[in-house]
């Protein structure tokens, strides 16, 4: 058993924001919430004094390159990665080597990370190879444990077949998660069209109108089919308002936005150069702005870390041949909670839900709440401390973020009984 004693429990599934101490069950089970509770004999006891506990974090939008490109990271260097930023569940994107289009790699993957204290999903392939020619068998890769279907970084270019995903996915209750870029309008992808990063590195860049034209088309599919579509990374003031417009028109859509699409902006790039590279990129401070407002009155669902590990000899070639991506599970909640907590754009109890408890619900995971009768999926979480991140538990550290001070921390997860310190 284990008595987590001292701790804040912060809540959106119930909206309780009060000291309270946290009884789990050696089955992981919650039995009991509420003040001063007595440990039972042979008990195990987590002093949480100064933290909040919450739902643990689910990060939508992964790639743990596992299988075929491990030198980066693989399922269990990914889920230790994951647990040190707070999550307890994370969903990891198709575009492995073979590419993640049939029950058998869903299997290897969900296999690979029994054991782990971080639960890992699988997400399967829209199209057989990612080539955007021909569906996979959405009811195969449902049924081997799937939570969405994305060809995540290619766009479905061809309308039509777009169309015929969403009416599959529609009559089965298939999410569908879309990287939104319209590639005739991506001159060279990871940095924001015309920016002085852009001129700096010799390189064109990628243009807003990239992104909204795809996501335009997709709303009007969503309307036309009534599928529930996810717009990936959102990244742009003018997607913001068509998604939002989309919502109020009835489309079943939902939208993430990432942490460093909500702090750095086109600038940044200068400053870190393959580092801030990135697709869809990042985009100007009116950007930025707009999209911590859409994430505060919920017209981005979700905060996703979009994590992308690449080795160093990658990020060290010249800004053109570079890949793009970044990590971010293990700094996601420092990031946040420095730019939209502490400078008063969402409240404690927001982020938390848009880390925690918006994902869950959109993916369908239940039992999240910090409830009597659930099983235990916490974060115990730092909200005023400060904190420099120099080492990670992810294979890669292509990440901005190193070194510089942030707000805040993920001290540990607890999943059933077992407490995962960071």
């Amino acid at each position: 058993m284990l008595l987590i004693r001292n701790g804040r429990v912060l809540d959106p599934y119930t909206n309780i924001n009060a000291q309270m101490d946290i009884l789990i069950g050696d089955d992981g089970v919650i039995r009991e919430l509420g003040p001063r509770l007595d440990a039972p004999a042979g008990c195990a006891v987590y002093d949480a004094a100064g933290l909040t506990v919450s739902p643990g974090f689910v990060d939508g939008h992964v790639h743990f390159r596992d299988p075929g490109q491990t030198e980066k990271e693989d399922v269990l260097t990914g889920a230790a990665a994951a647990a040190a930023g707070g999550y307890v569940t994370v969903i990891c994107m198709a575009n492995t080597l073979p590419t993640c289009d049939t029950p058998e790699i869903i299997r290897y993957v969900t296999d690979k990370a029994k054991g782990c204290p971080v639960e890992v999903l699988q997400a399967g392939a829209v199209t057989k190879g990612l080539k955007g020619q021909e569906l996979t068998d959405f009811a195969a890769l449902q049924a081997a444990g799937a939570p969405c279907l994305t060809d995540d970084g290619i766009n479905l270019t061809n309308a039509g077949l777009c169309r015929a995903a969403m009416e599959q996915a529609a009559e089965r209750g298939i999410l569908l998660s879309f990287h939104e870029e319209e590639p005739s309008l991506v001159p060279s992808p990871g940095v924001n069209f015309g920016s002085a990063a852009a001129q700096q590195f010799g390189v064109p860049g990628a243009r807003a109108s990239a992104e909204t034209a795809m996501i335009a088309r997709d709303i009007a599919l969503a309307l036309d089919t009534g599928a529930r579509v996810l717009f990936q990374h959102v990244s742009s003031a003018q997607s913001a308002a068509l998604i939002r417009a989309g919502k109020k028109l009835g489309a079943r859509i939902y939208a993430e936005v990432t942490p460093h699409h909500i702090s750095l902006t086109e600038d940044d790039v200068l400053a870190h150069g393959t580092y801030a590279r990135m697709n869809p990129p990042l985009r100007r401070e009116a950007d930025r702005e707009a999209l911590i407002d859409a994430l505060a009155d919920g017209t981005i669902d979700m905060i996703a870390t979009d994590h992308a590990p690449h080795t160093a000899e990658e990020k060290a070639r010249e800004f053109a041949k570079a890949p793009s991506g970044i990590t971010g599970l293990e700094t996601a909640f420092s990031v946040c909670n420095t730019y939209l907590v502490q400078t008063g754009r969402l409240t404690p109890m927001q982020l938390v839900d848009r880390m925690s408890k918006a994902p869950a619900e959109i993916y369908g995971l239940t039992g999240r709440a910090v409830a009597a009768g659930n099983y235990a999926r916490l974060a115990l979480l730092d909200w005023d401390s400060r904190m420099v991140y120099k080492t990670y538990r992810s294979k890669a550290v292509n990440t901005p973020y190193t070194g510089m001070q942030l707000t805040g921390a993920p001290r540990a997860i607890v999943t059933g009984a077992r407490v995962t310190v960071r």
